[in-house]
């Protein structure tokens, strides 16, 4: 690699690359990036979501549930019909 990565990177990089699951270093590096910052988004969503918990900032279930079914015209659980 251009860059210095110490060995271990170096390797696991290499291994992805010979394993055929991609074809540079590059690409190697730019998925890591990509998954690094998808969990750092997800990390905060999920930290926004706590703080909307504690401060009473929620629905409850069952009432997004209906909601949501009824906009997309999904029967609610009740409403189903057996066969």
């Amino acid at each position: 690699m251009n860059d210095p990565f110490p060995p271990d990177v170096s390797q696991r990089v290499r291994l992805q690359i010979e394993q055929g699951l991609f074809q540079t270093e590059d690409e190697v590096l730019r998925a890591a990036m990509t998954t690094l910052e998808r969990e750092e988004n997800d990390l905060a969503a999920i930290e926004a979501g706590i703080e909307d918990m504690e401060a009473g900032r929620y629905r409850p279930f069952p009432q997004i549930n209906t909601e949501f079914r009824r906009k997309y015209n999904i029967p609610l659980l009740h409403e189903r019909r057996l066969p």
